[in-house]
């Protein structure tokens, strides 16, 4: 199983977005995530992958409810989404990796379509857990590494 780790940014309003590069997802808007790579910490991807997308620096205050992506063809995707602040704003990306990086109206966000947002009703579902404040506490991750 794959596993992506993000944050969810919302200052003023607003969503901290980027815009794709990706070829399969050229041009769609997506919150910040990325995937976890062997040992690191879900929490530690989450805020490095917001940094390495936005130039962004932010502090994880919660969780949303965790989901498993059922991909056809593919690995399944255990997708995490953090809800995070910034402590230091200093937007900046790779061009080769992101179109532009903006904060967006929640609901403009909520009238994207198919053809704008990525995993769209991923992100809907997203949108809608930050609204129903199904936000649990960053506790619940221990931020241990365990070996064997």
């Amino acid at each position: 199983m794959i596993v992506i780790a993000g944050c969810i940014i919302i200052k003023d309003n607003k969503f901290l977005m980027v815009k794709e590069a990706n070829k399969k997802c050229y041009g769609k808007w997506n919150f910040p995530a990325g995937y976890v790579d062997g040992a690191e910490l879900i929490t530690d991807v989450a805020i490095r992958e917001v940094y390495e997308e936005t130039g962004c620096r932010v502090k994880l205050i919660g969780v949303l409810p965790i989901g498993i992506v059922d991909v056809k063809d593919a690995e399944p995707r255990l997708m995490v989404r953090f809800i995070a602040e910034v402590i230091e704003e200093n937007i900046q990306f790779d061009k080769e990796e992101i179109l532009d990086v903006q904060w967006l109206d929640i609901d403009k966000v909520k009238k994207m379509t198919e053809k704008e947002l990525r995993e769209y009703s991923i992100a809907i579902q997203y949108i809608k857990d930050y609204e129903d404040k199904n936000i649990y506490p960053i506790e619940v991750f221990n931020n241990k590494l365990f070996s064997r």
